[in-house]
């Protein structure tokens, strides 16, 4: 069953088929959810016994199941904390940090986003501690305020580093189940970090800029002081929204080896006039109340109250390809929507990048959903392949 049989209606379509919800976003959620399974999060059965206790398209019902379950498993954790088993700990601790990172998808701007935003900081934080992984946490000044973000030294300290930013609905922790631990265990430093909107810094006034290289160029600047980052020694990666943010970086500093996105999204705010329009379009179908839930954090993320303010503050996020000359790789997943794939095309055949290569990842591979949401490790594998390639890395990575 297809989720968008009319793909001019949704133009938004992440996914090419329903897995498990009638609701797309809490379909697409839902294999998130189970995507981060194979690097740390949770187990198939886990996440469909929470499944299981989620009333399609109620966001609050989505917010307590993965809420209450995280309780168990992190109470677990403490057990087996208790008992000296550390690493069982670690690992019970993971998971219940990529519950309640699930648990506030669909929770309340304010108060319930950001309790359930700490639970999963405060478990991450353990996990990483309990695993014995090389994570540091650090804190970027950027306009008064500070950009949190994890920093994951590779035992060879001449390692590249791979700077990975995600998109409209992530936190940087996420991102190391995403994509962060795969990377890392192929041979790279990784570094995870929050730009403006991302996270909970809406909470501290930090919303979605269009000038996005600004807060990604506090983030380099960071890693070189306290990093020993050396410029050209450094990838950036850029999923969903962050296809735009890296895009945007990709033509403004020159410190990028190589810049990667999944997918390459120079205007989004084409997307949300088109998404706008498709929602007012007579004889849609009512939003569900997580649908509704959704936009009003992503409202909360881009700094406006109102739905008419929306699309006239995104409207300068748009990214010059002729700009961009540095080794460029696009990757797309063919259940993508049109307006995701023409973005993606066009911005492949119009980067003035000398080296470039465009990935398009079909239903055969599994990873044909946004951002290979259904098959993280072949993300990896793409993205990895292409650096190692760019370093000149070759088996030894």
């Amino acid at each position: 069953m297809n989720h968008d049989t009319t793909p001019d209606a949704h133009p938004n379509q992440r996914l090419a088929r329903k897995y498990r919800f009638d609701d797309p976003d809490m379909d697409l959620f839902f294999m998130a959810a189970l995507g981060w399974g194979p690097a740390g999060g949770l187990d198939i059965g886990q996440a469909f016994h929470i499944a299981s206790q989620i009333t399609d398209g109620d966001g609050d019902s989505w917010v307590r199941a993965f809420n209450d379950y995280a309780e168990l498993l992190d109470a677990q954790a403490d057990e087996w904390k208790r008992r000296g088993w550390i690493r069982a700990a670690g690992e019970a601790r993971l998971k219940a940090f990529a519950a309640w990172r699930s648990s506030w998808q669909f929770a309340a701007p304010g108060k319930v986003f950001a309790e359930q935003c700490a639970k999963h900081q405060r478990a991450f934080a353990a996990a990483m501690d309990e695993l014995r992984l090389p994570a540091t946490s650090f804190k970027v000044p950027y306009a008064g305020k500070q950009l949190p973000g994890v920093f994951f030294q590779h035992a060879d300290a001449n390692a590249p580093i791979v700077l990975i930013i995600g998109g409209a609905d992530t936190c940087h922790e996420d991102l190391f189940l995403t994509m962060g631990r795969n990377v890392l265990d192929r041979g790279y430093s990784v570094v995870l970090v929050d730009l403006p909107g991302q996270g909970v810094t809406m909470a501290d006034g930090l919303h979605w800029e269009a000038t996005a290289e600004k807060p990604i160029a506090a983030v380099v600047d960071l890693l070189i002081e306290r990093f020993a980052a050396k410029p050209g020694r450094i990838a950036l990666v850029g999923l969903s929204l962050g296809g735009y943010f890296v895009a945007r970086a990709a033509g403004y500093d020159d410190r990028f080896a190589t810049v990667i996105a999944s997918t390459p999204f120079p205007s989004p705010a084409q997307l949300f006039a088109l998404s706008a329009q498709a929602a007012m379009r007579p004889g849609a179908p009512e939003a569900s109340a997580a649908a509704k839930r959704s936009r009003q954090v992503t409202m909360w993320k881009v700094g406006v109250t109102e739905p008419q303010d929306f699309i006239p503050k995104t409207a300068a996020m748009v990214a010059d390809p002729s700009r961009v000359t540095v080794p460029f790789l696009s990757l797309l997943g063919s259940g993508d929507s049109q307006v995701f794939a023409a973005q993606a095309h066009a911005w492949h055949r119009d980067i003035r990048s000398e080296r470039k290569s465009f990935v398009l990842l079909d239903a055969a591979s599994g990873a044909d959903g946004h951002v290979q949401v259904a098959n993280r490790l072949r993300l990896a594998q793409e993205a990895v392949g292409w650096m190692d390639e760019i370093f000149g890395r070759g088996a030894q990575a």
